[in-house]
């Protein structure tokens, strides 16, 4: 090799030496100025990293929906969640097992005093409204009650369905629950003043379960979240339509299923609010989930889902029930 090629190949080398030098400092810059845990791992960032979260049950097909969603914009964003009962959810929450908890009330203040002894301001954001959906089998030829049956069917007054329907032949009454420490038994106990359950009252373990349960048992009567139902282009809600019934409530109006027309207008009587508590204490992957939540893209899964936005308006039509007038024609 000439002496001149040889100091020119020379230079190439410490040229590119000098490139890769600079370019592995100036990552270690990036990374050194990154936000560390206490075991020296890079912290999750509003769209990136990865985060516990634990999820009502009832609410499974919904947040799995605004997850799937989160994720398919940020790639680099990935949550573990939990669908378990209510209880468990909040009390995974208080024990710092995971950074959010979704659920369908805001905690009680003995909840919050933990939160606020640990100086943790826990924010809680409304991010739906939805409603508990009765089911029947589909055997069952009475699928309207009134407020005031419903009333007895918790408190025990009714024990068999010709109490509520002369003429049934169903005999006892069995009514299956999704979980014992489920929100909707907390909600129905709350909203009923109750604090028991009569004992043809059972829990299974999932909504699905009771959809199942009630779908092979001529006397059951269910209750599961609306948003297992509520989604006319999910394969999966319309199986689970087909194989029962939903009871149409009526309190002072006409007798009304869980839309979400008559749930934005606090006209279904069984409805209730979807809530997003946190324990972060910075704006981590958390924050920004609660963020794409309440935004538009988070709102129009909300709204697809059959449920009700917190915070996007939701357009009524009203349907006028005249009856259409005679065309005649000229000959």
């Amino acid at each position: 090799m000439a002496s001149s090629d040889r100091t020119a190949f020379i230079k190439n080398i410490l040229a590119e030496m000098k490139r890769i030098l600079f370019t592995l400092a100036l990552c270690a810059g990036l990374f050194s100025c990154t936000e560390k845990d206490k075991k020296g791992l890079p912290l999750d960032t509003p769209t990136s990293g990865t985060i516990k979260i634990a999820v009502d049950e009832s609410l499974k097909p919904l947040i799995q929906a605004e997850v799937e969603g989160f994720e398919g914009i940020y790639p680099l964003a990935h949550f573990q969640p939990n669908y378990t009962s209510e209880q468990q959810a909040i009390s995974d929450l208080l024990k710092d097992s995971v950074r959010l908890a979704i659920v369908t009330r805001k905690l009680y203040s003995t909840e919050r005093s933990k939160l606020d002894s640990l100086k943790i301001q826990g924010a809680e954001i409304v991010m739906a409204k939805e409603g508990i959906a009765l089911i029947t089998n589909k055997q069952n030829p009475d699928s309207l009650l009134t407020w005031k049956q419903i009333e007895e069917i918790f408190t025990g007054s009714a024990k068999t369905w010709n109490q509520l329907f002369p003429s049934s032949s169903l005999g006892d009454m069995q009514v299956i629950f999704d979980h014992p420490q489920s929100g909707i038994i907390r909600y129905l106990t709350d909203t009923l003043k109750i604090n028991n359950l009569p004992p043809y009252c059972f829990a299974v373990s999932t909504n699905e379960a009771v959809i199942d349960r009630v779908s092979k048992t001529k006397n059951a009567i269910g209750l599961i979240g609306l948003s297992w139902i509520s989604d006319n282009d999910d394969p999966k809600a319309n199986s689970f339509l087909s194989s029962i019934k939903v009871v149409s409530i009526k309190t002072d109006d006409d007798y009304l299923k869980p839309y979400k027309a008559y749930i934005f207008m606090k006209k279904y009587p069984l409805s209730r609010e979807v809530i997003i508590i946190s324990r972060e204490a910075r704006s981590g992957l958390g924050s920004g989930f609660i963020a794409y939540a309440v935004s538009d893209k988070g709102q129009l899964i909300v709204l697809k889902a059959g449920l009700v936005p917190a915070k996007a308006p939701i357009r009524l039509v009203e349907v006028q029930r005249k009856p259409l007038e005679k065309i005649t024609t000229n000959q």
